[in-house]
């Protein structure tokens, strides 16, 4: 998450400083930008993707679908 923030504003800050102040290492940083997704992580998103899909098929749904109640 850090590493993710630090590459989205490095136009804006130096990424020393940025490093300093979020306690993290430049050299982990840059290890991470060289290093694609473990495949856990690809995994993760690609699951995540299905559950949304699913999700969004539902009609925007989460949960038990209940029966209307009847009158009377």
């Amino acid at each position: 998450m850090k590493y993710d923030f630090i590459r989205s504003d490095k136009q804006e800050f130096r990424v020393r400083t940025m490093c300093r102040v979020l306690d993290v290492h430049r050299s982990g940083f840059y290890a991470w930008l060289k290093e694609p997704l473990s495949p856990r992580a690809q995994e993760d998103r690609r699951q995540t993707g299905l559950v949304k899909q699913s999700w969004l098929e539902s009609g925007c749904v989460y949960g038990y679908r209940k029966r209307p109640a009847r009158a009377g």
